[in-house]
């Protein structure tokens, strides 16, 4: 009786996802018959090549003996009735990133994974157990793959004092007060995860950087980190205060082309290199929310970045973000970036990499694609993808965002490709949502988006749906009509979010701070961007901002063949309606209904479509382990309620402007108006 609590204890405590999608669940009839004989007493995993393995193939062995062990329940039987099935690692002992593109194919009885480098046969190895999780007979296994994006990355927004920034996952996972003495195998099993996805950078500290993790104590954390890291292919990158030479170095300047402090950038360079030689290189934010950059001594972002790219010289990259955020944006702060960049075209050296937000703001539920992608074809520019869900309900709403990052990188430019394209020569950058919650992300779902971040900066084209199928069956169930009902879930996710917080092209109507829950009524905030007043622009007559060349002309950053078809309110994308134009509230929608009716419809969708996920989730229970299944239960019934608090408090808000009546069939807020605007919160989650 004891042994059977003590193994039911060890069961449970197995599906607090900690495993994420890497716990090799158990394979079951046929599918258990067919690989039975890849792993157990006989089989053999060999590699060609040198006797003494690299660390990079000694973790593809290993993570492969795991995977086939788990997979196969250690069954002793062999492969196809009798036959001794080999895996085969035909990979040469690389050093370097080398070519990373693998095959797998079955040949005969045996699995072939081949590359040109140990890390090719590493992320082979993932690719043959995720094949393996979705039931792929061995037999047809038949797999070619190369990434299509050079550098795939996770930036975390992660301080030295342990709090995360947009962080709703618990602490850091980075122990900076006991590193480098103790490594924490967490660190271990993040890159695991990492590699299985093909995700070849991190970023271990955020853009808002402190300057003395640029000290010698620092660096020689950041080696036992890399020389952790090494075998799984991630190199490490550190974000930089700009103005670094000045808070540590004891210059009086941090001027970009002053020969003092070029040389102090170059020793300190050097000194990362000398104790990490694969060192990846700098990301910086500069001259936005009050952080320091060139524009405070005249110079342009090209100058900065070009004086950190000649400290780091061929060894590695320099990442500049073109998120510039500051009180001297004109009339629009979607304009901002564009305006400052693209004019420096062709003025970045080779190993800088200017990282661009998928859309011109703030990572908002929807945002058109940002107008810089296509628009600068001489300069490398990134993918900025936020995967903890600072405006998107945080980890408490469940949306999953292929479908939103696939919206952006499939949309042509009209300058010559997809945005995908754009970004091929350098690579997609994601805001990591990792802590040190045991299931890592805060709720379970939130894993799924770190999954498809990782699938589609490898593979841009992969659909959103295979991405949530395959993430449904190695997390959750193998059984169809729940995997089904899971995917369908997912599916709808985000684009509820959309609907019952910012529907038709609304955006930044989140609650000041914080970004929590409602607030279209602020608009006292000293600065005007600050308040949601400013996104919104509504009034007695209608709503939205006028983005076309009767407003603020944001539409004139995007090229002639887009800015044509969103001109025009009757043929714009009604996605992206009130994003560019300022609409009457009784204007005639071409659907025949009014504006003020179209938006009340998809505020009520968004409602109804978060309680039919929650629906369909309790009708789960028998499909998901009970722990799992209570914690999402748990997690939709919050969003449930805050669905209707976005919903009821932005009706009452837009109802105080307009003054307009509500349709018979449409139910009036829960509340006044005055009970939601007085509502006050805690610290929230992760601030």
């Amino acid at each position: 009786m004891i042994l059977g609590c003590l193994l039911a204890d060890a069961s449970a405590k197995a599906e607090d996802g900690y495993d994420l999608w890497l716990r090799y669940a158990p394979l079951e009839g046929e599918a258990l018959d067919r690989i039975a004989g890849l792993h157990g007493p006989g089989a053999v995993i060999s590699s060609d090549g040198p006797a003494e393995a690299s660390a990079t193939m000694e973790a593809a062995r290993r993570e492969l003996g795991v995977g086939l062990a788990r997979l196969s329940r250690n069954s002793t039987s062999r492969l196809r009735s009798g036959a001794k099935g080999y895996v085969k690692l035909d990979c040469p002992e690389s050093r370097g990133d080398g070519d990373v593109g693998y095959s797998v194919r079955a040949d005969g009885a045996d699995i072939r994974i081949r590359g040109s480098s140990d890390l090719a046969c590493l992320y082979g190895v993932f690719a043959l157990l995720r094949e393996l999780s979705l039931e792929v007979d061995p037999v047809r296994i038949d797999i070619a793959s190369e990434p299509a994006m050079p550098l795939r990355m996770l930036n975390h927004w992660d301080n030295p004092d342990g709090h995360v920034e947009r962080g709703y996952a618990g602490r850091s996972i980075f122990d900076w007060w006991h590193l480098p003495e103790r490594l924490d195998q967490r660190m271990i099993d993040y890159a695991r995860a990492n590699a299985s996805l093909g995700i070849n950078g991190v970023v271990v500290n955020n853009v808002n950087a402190r300057a003395f993790m640029l000290e010698p104590r620092y660096i020689a954390k950041y080696k036992r980190l890399a020389d952790a890291w090494r075998p799984y292919g991630i190199r490490l990158y550190v974000s930089v205060r700009f103005s670094a030479p000045k808070d540590i170095g004891g210059l009086d300047s941090a001027d970009p082309l002053d020969p003092e402090v070029r040389a102090w950038w170059q020793a300190k360079a050097d000194e990362f290199y000398a104790a990490v030689p694969d060192f990846g290189g700098f990301l910086v934010k500069a001259n936005s929310e009050g952080q320091p950059g060139p524009q405070d001594y005249g110079r342009s972002h090209s100058d900065g970045a070009n004086m950190l790219a000649e400290a780091i010289g061929n060894r590695g990259t320099v990442i500049w973000r073109a998120f510039v955020y500051s009180a001297e944006d004109e009339t629009d702060r979607a304009k901002q970036a564009y305006g400052e960049f693209v004019p420096l075209d062709g003025q970045f050296a080779d190993n800088v990499i200017v990282q661009v937000k998928n859309g011109p703001i703030d990572f908002q539920p929807r945002e058109p694609f940002h107008p810089m992608f296509g628009a600068m074809p001489n300069t490398k520019l990134m993918f900025e993808a936020q995967i903890t869900k600072e405006y998107l309900g945080f980890a408490s709403h469940s949306a999953f965002l292929a479908p939103m990052w696939e919206e952006v990188l499939d949309h042509g430019t009209g300058r010559g490709g997809t945005v995908a394209e754009m970004v091929l020569p350098a690579g997609m950058a994601g805001v990591a949502n990792t802590g040190s919650d045991r299931n890592w992300s805060g709720s379970h779902f939130d894993q799924a988006n770190w999954y498809a971040f990782g699938r589609l900066a490898w593979d841009p084209e992969l659909p959103s749906e295979q991405i949530a199928r395959e993430w449904t069956v190695q997390t959750f169930t193998r059984e169809p009509e729940a995997i089904e009902k899971i995917v369908r879930m997912m599916m709808r996710s985000r684009e509820a979010v959309v609907g019952y917080m910012t529907p038709l092209g609304l955006a930044h109507l989140m609650d000041t701070g914080h970004h929590y829950g409602p607030a279209p009524w602020v608009c006292d905030l000293p600065r005007p961007e600050w308040n949601p007043c400013y996104y919104h622009r509504a009034d007695a007559e209608g709503i939205g901002f006028d983005r076309t060349a009767s407003g603020s002309d944001a539409l004139s950053q995007y090229a002639d063949r887009i800015a044509n078809r969103w001109d025009d309110p009757d043929t714009i994308d009604p996605r992206f309606l009130l994003w560019f134009h300022h609409v009457p509230w009784t204007a005639e929608r071409p659907s025949g209904l009014s504006l003020w009716e179209e938006l009340l419809n998809e505020y009520d969708r968004g409602v109804s479509e978060v309680d039919a996920m929650a629906r369909e989730w309790t009708d789960l229970f028998d499909a998901i382990d009970p722990q799992r299944h209570r914690a999402v239960t748990e997690s939709l019934a919050i969003q449930q309620r805050e669905a209707r608090w976005w919903r009821d408090a932005s009706i009452a808000y837009w109802q105080s402007l307009n003054g307009l009546p509500l349709p018979e069939n449409v139910r009036p807020p829960a509340e006044s108006l005055d009970a939601y605007i007085g509502r006050t919160f805690p610290e929230a989650p992760g601030q």
